[in-house]
């Protein structure tokens, strides 16, 4: 490539293709004024006159020129102000204010962060690229179109990336690989922040040759990037042309009739690239070693190849990759592709496409870790299981069973016969042949593994249910959740199942032995409660009244037995008829008086059992929920919140991923 002099850019065009603009960035002196740099340049040397001149380097018959722009200051920081004198037109830095790129950024940057602590950070990587790579390309300029031209050995994109720039820059020969570094070719000022970006350097750095392709305004913004072969027996190249593509905004493939269906170019390259059709072009190149209609069978089967690949195209208006065939040797068919790649540039929207392209990609990626099978969730019925389980486990029907028989009990000691009382004394001295004895001997108390394993079972269920249908990493979390929720679970219940027994007081024995904290593994042998017995239930304000009853029918029974000892022994005159009469009320009154006490207790006896039984449960269940409930809860919305952002990227798909 030539150099380009002083004269030849004051025939060009600046940046926005104004007349005043170009006014404005002439020197004082006539000269062409490329800045705060160049001025800098030419106050540094004192001749003061090859500062805006291009320098030009000839190497094995090829030209290297390095214009004004290209030239960089190590010493100025990055983020230094312009000059008040520079009067360069400013590049607009990318950052779109309208549609939806930039909500699915915050989302996905909010996804990201919400995920860290649940996700590992090979899953979070590709997404983290895709943020770090949209933050750094907002901050350059909008004004350049940055587009790669890509393609195999002897494709002949080297010769194409000349054709489009009007001039030899490129080499091209039969020695394979030819290029062996990216070289750009840029139609406008202000571009250096993105070849930086894209680690160019300057002598690699190109402007097109005065003509009309430099000054064609479709082209004004465009930065053409040559890449090298992608399939190079050489590892570093291959390394580079993946680093470039990941960058660039849009990118042209050269195939030729002999590589077009090479499976390296379409597994690697057009297939994971299938979502970025939009910012895609497929060129056939080398249309003229075609002859007849081959040109065109083979570009049809170049369509069919890209449509299973996945690839969307651009025909009849709909958005997709744009295909075509043309000759970089001949010139057939490059003005068509100067005119579609200048359209594409005055868009001046290829960054938002490749960037929301990249976004399907990264929400493509992770769509395995967020979107679950199914709508999981705690829902009402397995809450209740949870619950009847655990009341299962702590024993609370048999804890409503034996608070009803302790009413029963102490109502048949108020109300029974001093006979019934009696025996009944004798039953609980534990003499031989003892009913109560016989029975524990008969039913011994659960042991404490049985208790565990039931509290452990319960877990296990409930947190199945809970992550049944979701994805791998949150149903692990959602189980951790519930299994360490569950430590010390069943001393709780042995506590709290205490405490509900008693009413919520303290309880006898409440220090002693419960089912699942003690040393022996055996709790009370009644199974009243987890920590001793409840407290005495209440009496009924009828009770003294049938007491009272009671005494009354055993007083008539010693009263008329003595009457009838009085008259056996002659000390009162005979008459057996009133003493009979008087001692059998009292003999027939009294189990007369303890069965209607018997039948009226019954109903407050079920109601007392049932309402211990009731606290029992309500003590399981407000323990199970705060320790394995509650934390799986929160698990579950964790993933509903991150699931919303996830929709939120997913939603403005342009790809359909």
């Amino acid at each position: 490539m030539t150099a380009v002099t002083d004269e030849d850019q004051g025939n060009g065009t600046t940046e926005t293709g104004e007349p005043e603009e170009k006014e404005e960035a002439r020197s004082k002196d006539g000269r062409w004024d490329d800045g705060l740099i160049a001025r800098r340049a030419a106050a540094a040397d004192p001749r003061g006159g090859d500062s805006g001149t291009g320098h030009s380097r000839t190497d094995g018959g090829s030209t290297d020129s390095v214009g004004p722009s290209d030239l960089t200051d190590p010493s100025a920081p990055a983020d230094s102000p312009p000059d008040e004198d520079d009067v360069r037109p400013q590049v607009e830095a990318y950052g779109p204010s309208g549609g939806p790129l930039p909500t699915r950024l915050d989302a996905l940057r909010e996804l990201v962060g919400l995920s860290r602590a649940r996700l590992d950070r090979d899953t979070l990587a590709e997404a983290g690229r895709v943020l770090d790579e949209a933050a750094a390309r907002q901050r350059l300029s909008s004004r350049h179109t940055v587009v790669a031209i890509a393609g195999a050995t002897g494709s002949g994109k080297s010769t194409l990336f000349n054709a489009l720039a009007g001039t030899q820059i490129s080499d091209t020969g039969l020695r394979r690989p030819t290029t062996s570094q990216p070289i750009a070719c840029s139609w406008t000022d202000g571009a250096a922040g993105l070849l930086d970006r894209l680690a160019i350097p300057g002598r690699l750095r190109r402007r097109p040759h005065p003509g009309p392709a430099a000054f064609d305004e479709a082209l004004q913004g465009l930065v053409l990037v040559d890449l090298p072969d992608h399939d190079s027996a050489a590892t570093a190249h291959r390394d580079q042309v993946d680093r470039v593509l990941a960058l660039v905004d849009a990118v042209i493939w050269v195939v030729d009739p002999e590589k077009y269906a090479d499976a390296a170019l379409h597994e690697r390259y057009l297939r994971p690239l299938a979502g970025h059709a939009e910012v895609t072009f497929v060129v056939l190149n080398q249309i003229d070693r075609l002859p007849g209609e081959a040109a065109d069978l083979v570009l049809d089967d170049l369509r069919r190849l890209l449509d299973e690949d996945g690839m969307a195209l651009g025909e009849h208006g709909e958005p997709g990759a744009t295909v075509m065939s043309l000759s970089a040797l001949t010139g057939d068919g490059v003005p068509e592709l100067r005119e579609m790649v200048g359209r594409f540039v005055q868009d001046r929207t290829a960054a938002t496409h490749r960037l929301s392209a990249d976004v399907d990609a990264a929400a493509a990626r992770l769509r395995p870790v967020y979107v679950a099978e199914g709508r999981p969730g705690l829902g009402e019925r397995a809450r209740e299981e949870f619950t009847d389980r655990l009341a299962e486990a702590v024993g609370a029907a048999a804890a409503g069973q034996a608070a009803e028989r302790e009413w029963r009990r102490n109502a048949g000691r108020a109300c029974g016969t001093p006979w019934l009382r009696l025996w009944r004394w004798y039953e609980s001295r534990g003499l031989p042949g003892s009913l109560d004895r016989m029975g524990q001997a008969l039913a011994p108390p659960e042991e404490e593994p049985t208790a565990r394993q039931r509290v452990e079972q319960a877990v296990r269920t409930v947190a199945d249910d809970a992550s049944a249908g979701l994805p791998a990493p949150w149903a692990q979390a959602v189980r951790e959740a519930a299994f360490n929720g569950a430590k010390g679970l069943p001393e709780a219940l042995d506590e709290l199942a205490a405490k509900a027994a008693a009413g919520g007081g303290s309880a006898k024995g409440s220090g002693g032995s419960g089912r699942f904290g003690t040393a022996s593994g055996r709790g009370p042998a009644t199974g009243v409660a987890l920590g001793g017995r409840p407290a005495r239930p209440p009496r009924p304000k009828w009770w003294p009244a049938a007491v009272l009853a009671q005494v009354s029918m055993t007083l008539l029974q010693v009263f008329g037995g003595l009457w009838l000892l009085g008259q056996i022994v002659g000390v009162l005159e005979p008459g057996l008829v009133v003493p009979a009469l008087i001692m059998l009320a009292g003999v027939v009154g009294g189990p007369l008086v303890e069965w209607s006490c018997a039948a009226a207790i019954r109903g407050p006896a079920r109601r007392y059992g049932q309402d211990a039984e009731r606290r029992l449960r309500e003590a399981a269940a407000g323990c199970g929920r705060a320790r394995v409930l509650d934390p799986v809860s929160a698990e579950l919305a964790r993933y509903r919140e991150v699931r919303e952002r996830y929709v939120a990227v997913t939603e403005f798909s342009t790809t359909g991923q």
